[in-house]
């Protein structure tokens, strides 16, 4: 950043002393030919002043006064009669030059032109004398390219010594402007006292820290819980093992504690199987491709599966609607559908009912999932979907729930672009419903 910076304070001060040379050029030149044309008018109105008093027959008496100045004498035919420059163009028939022909218009003439005799710019002015006669008087003008390449030594030279010196300025300049950049404090960006500029910055590298920290504790805590998850079932079949293995258990008793041996470890591989699960969907490594799914057909199998665990639970399980068709991936539609409905069974009460709806509305086609369980408090409904979050922990022991079921449809519904809509209350059962919105209805594109 600091070479950035010394490169464009340097380049614009070059730019600068370029312009600024052209600039120069420009009015140093117009004001040379000011100079040159108001010399050669004084010097031939100079001249004309001595001609008239003396007479044309004493204009020889110049020979060699001023070299660089060129005179000539021409009559009212355009003839010269005396010039100070002899070659074979002097003495040609001048009657047709502008200076000439205004002169003996108007008295007065003045013409700026390159001259085939001297082979540079030449200032002209003609002035008309009492006997007809016209007095020319003639002076080199410096060109605009001569006058550029006269003064470009002495101007690189001040380019060259203002060019150090701004290479100079613009590193301690740029060591000023990075040095808080610098020492930026990333880690509390927001206390940091910098320019304004950087503050949407600033914010947004703030914003990415708590991010990053929101992360790290959700990491954490579910390392936590994924170890308390673990343990719990593996202490259970680690100290009957023990038991058994110790000879302490009677014959009769072994099916018993075969049996709890069984369900903790059946409860440690539902556990991990979804644990694997959500990390999966976490990447977004879905098997499967979308497909046109005929929604009541696939709930209708859901509930089918279900039927033996509700009528275990003493739960009457039923589903009603009309068939609608959606694009989507087969594995997660079905299994949010049937994780909010096994919740549904689970989470009820002796006697209790789950009805399951299917069909389509203004805003896309739902499954609409009813209980008349023991509902969810209003302040824990946002965290319902956390991982491992219990409404009732005690409850979900019994029942043998891992905490991660609605993590899964909560990640599903993410990746099938559908809405999970909840509403409960505490002691009046739940009502959950997964709403896929027009773009997945069917006739959509089929997507990888």
């Amino acid at each position: 950043m600091r070479k950035k910076i010394q490169k464009s304070m340097i380049l614009v001060i070059t730019t600068t002393l370029i312009i600024a040379y052209a600039i120069t050029i420009f009015f140093v030149y117009g004001r040379i030919r000011d100079l040159a044309s108001g010399n050669v008018e004084n010097v031939a109105r100079y001249i004309a002043a001595s001609l008239n008093t003396y007479g044309s027959d004493t204009v020889s008496w110049l020979d060699g006064v001023e070299s660089d100045i060129r005179l000539t004498l021409i009559d009212k035919n355009g003839n010269v009669t005396y010039d100070t420059v002899q070659d074979e163009f002097t003495f040609a028939n001048h009657s047709n030059r502008p200076e000439v022909k205004e002169a003996l218009s108007d008295g007065t003439g003045e013409d700026i032109r390159r001259s085939d005799t001297l082979g540079s710019d030449m200032f002209y002015y003609a002035v008309k004398l009492n006997d007809g006669n016209i007095i020319r008087v003639s002076e080199t003008v410096r060109s605009l390219s001569f006058t550029a390449l006269e003064l470009l030594p002495m101007m690189l030279i001040i380019m060259a010594g203002m060019i150090l010196i701004a290479w100079l300025i613009s590193k301690k300049q740029a060591e000023e402007l990075v040095r808080p950049i610098n020492e930026l404090k990333l880690d509390d960006p927001l206390r940091n006292d910098t320019y304004e500029e950087l503050h949407p910055l600033l914010v947004r590298i703030d914003e990415q820290n708590k991010a990053k920290d929101a992360i790290a504790d959700m990491r954490k805590e579910f390392s936590a819980n994924v170890s308390h998850e673990l343990k719990t079932p593996l202490t259970s079949i680690s100290g009957y093992a023990e038991i058994m293995k110790d000879g302490l258990v009677k014959p009769e008793d072994i099916q018993t504690f075969s049996g709890r041996i069984y369900k903790e470890s059946q409860r440690l591989v539902t556990l991990i199987d979804d644990i694997m699960q959500l990390s999966k969907l976490d990447e977004g490594a879905v098997t499967g491709k979308a497909e046109q799914l005929e929604l009541f057909s696939l709930s209708k199998d859901v509930v089918e599966s279900l039927d033996c665990l509700a009528a275990k639970d003493d739960v009457k399980l039923e589903i009603s609607g009309e068939p609608c068709t959606i694009t989507g991936v087969r594995q997660l539609v079905q299994e949010m559908i049937y994780n909010i409905t096994e919740n549904a069974i689970k989470y009820n009460r002796k006697g209790g009912r789950v009805s399951v709806w299917v069909g389509s509305t203004l805003s896309g086609s739902k499954v609409v999932v009813t209980d008349t369980g023991i509902g969810i408090p209003e302040d824990q409904l946002e965290r319902i979907f956390e991982r491992f979050y219990r409404v009732d922990k005690s409850h979900s022991r019994e029942t043998g729930g891992t905490g991660l079921g609605l993590s899964i449809v909560k990640h599903s519904a993410m990746l099938c672009n559908a809405k999970i809509n909840v509403k409960s209350k505490l002691g009046n059962g739940t009502q959950m419903e997964i709403e896929f919105p027009e773009s997945n209805v069917a006739g959509a594109a089929l997507t990888e």
